[in-house]
């Protein structure tokens, strides 16, 4: 599978999931620190990247899309440290890996994970 790891998101994320095999990226090792949510979410459609992030705002610019990818996991835990969010990714990888190939929003938070398949609807 191939991430993107939005600002909020640990590099130490991306090297935990590029030692499972996965391609991922972070947004700062290609100097994008700044951009938009919108170029943020259109590069991850564009490199056919999952994308991982804490910002609830990618949910409304996919809801206003209408949109059916890039698949955007929102990780809204207490405990943002990367050992923590990596476990939940695994979790979400393994139960949900072939509907994030299709297009979905995952919202994580502690004990629940919450899937809307793509492309939504009005809330």
């Amino acid at each position: 599978m191939k991430f993107l790891a939005d600002m909020g998101i640990s590099p130490k994320t991306v090297l935990h999931l590029r030692t499972l095999g996965h391609n991922a990226v972070h947004l700062s090792e290609e100097i994008l620190t700044t951009l938009p949510d919108a170029d943020i979410l259109a590069k991850a459609r564009r490199e056919g990247r999952i994308l991982l992030t804490h910002d609830l705002d990618f949910a409304e610019l996919l809801a206003a899309s209408g949109e059916s990818l890039p698949s955007v996991v929102i990780f809204r835990l207490r405990n943002m440290r990367p050992e923590h969010v990596n476990r939940y990714l695994q979790t979400v990888i393994a139960e949900h890996g072939e509907v994030l190939v299709r297009g979905a929003v995952v919202s994580v938070t502690e004990g629940k994970l919450r899937l809307r398949q793509l492309p939504l609807g009005p809330a």
